[in-house]
């Protein structure tokens, strides 16, 4: 079975076939060879249109002087002997003759090179195809939750991605890469290996590189969390304003990274489960301070705390919350910690008593 580049250059070829004058046997077997395949009428379909296209500019800006629109719809023959003076160019011994019949028509004669002329644009033509085949985007896509909301999405590839509360992911899929653009939130990717087709995770101006592995990454404000849980993975700079070292991330750890540089520190299973907890609905607490521990509830929670009492921003807090149940969280801090609580306007204000 014919590749699609290989499809391609035969509808190419064809092309320049026609243009350069073709029999009533080369029609016919050119039909032929359209009728055999919808990959070969797909081929010709988008290399005709993309010629037809390149011809009329052509054409509408035949004549004209430089810097000079035609209206839509207008040919070079509306023009007046003012508007233009038609351009004959200097090339040489054996060049086609011009000939200006009037004022409003020129004719041209067909130039001997002509079909030449047209299998070099095709050439062209087919090389930009052919990279967009390659390297152009086959599949682009976003996905949202809102708060409180949680969704796994299946990927063309095989790879899922399980996207938190309030998280925003852009998918971009090409043959030689696999791209995703944290715009906010948190991901966690079960990423099926391809090794010659890495998967990126691009947040603000780093990037998490895997092959086939289990992670999750996390924007919060300017800071990066990336927490690998199976297999290993490369984060780095996306651009190339800074030359930075990669930082190789294996199983068991977790990455900070911030405008400070990248801090990294390994956890015991029972950590990342907890760090991961959310997957199941969970908000895991172990010593958490009050202010961080409420900082999470509010990811998931249209009703937000507040701590309104910077004392008890550092009270430390354990415990299991189902991160759907905020009121659960609440009475804890009412009854265990003698917290004062009170609901203004939507939101729930935590202060000493």
């Amino acid at each position: 079975m014919a590749s699609n580049e290989d499809i391609e250059r035969i509808a190419a070829a064809w092309l320049v076939r026609r243009e350069g004058g073709w029999s009533d046997a080369e029609q016919a077997e050119f039909q032929a060879w359209l009728g055999t395949s919808t990959a070969h009428r797909v081929a010709w379909i988008r290399l005709n249109t993309g010629w037809q296209r390149a011809a009329r500019l052509k054409a509408l800006g035949a004549g004209l002087p430089p810097e000079r629109v035609p209206p839509p719809g207008a040919w070079p023959e509306s023009y007046s002997k003012d508007d233009f003076t038609p351009a004959i160019p200097a090339l040489g011994r054996g060049a086609p003759r011009i000939e200006v019949v009037s004022a409003e028509r020129t004719r041209v004669r067909r130039p001997r090179w002509l079909p030449w002329s047209a299998a070099a644009a095709l050439l062209l033509l087919l090389v930009g195809l052919t990279g967009w085949w390659r390297f152009g985007a086959i599949e682009r896509a976003s996905y949202a939750t809102a708060a409180g909301e949680m969704r796994t999405i299946p990927l063309t590839d095989g790879s899922t991605i399980q996207l938190g509360s309030n998280s925003r992911v852009a998918v971009a899929y090409s043959r030689r890469q696999r791209d995703l653009r944290l715009e906010q939130g948190e991901v966690f990717l079960n990423v099926a290996s391809q090794p010659g087709r890495p998967l990126r995770v691009q947040v603000l101006q780093r990037q998490v590189v895997a092959v086939g592995t289990r992670f999750s990454v996390r924007r919060d404000g300017e800071t990066l969390r990336v927490a690998v849980t199976e297999g290993r993975v490369r984060l780095e700079n996306a651009t190339r304003r800074h030359v930075v070292p990669a930082t190789l991330l294996p199983a068991g750890t977790v990455a900070i990274a911030d405008q400070d540089g990248v801090h990294v520190r390994h956890l015991s299973a029972r950590e990342m489960a907890a760090l991961l907890s959310w997957r199941e609905g969970l908000l895991v607490f172990r010593s958490t301070p009050l202010a961080d521990a409420v900082a999470e509830f509010n990811r998931y929670s249209a009703h937000k705390l507040v701590v309104d009492d910077p004392a008890i921003a550092a009270i430390p807090v354990g415990g299991s919350f189902a991160w759907t149940n905020a009121d659960a969280f609440v009475r804890v801090l009412e009854q265990g910690f003698g917290l004062h609580v009170e609901r203004v306007r939507g939101e729930i204000h935590l202060r000493a008593k």
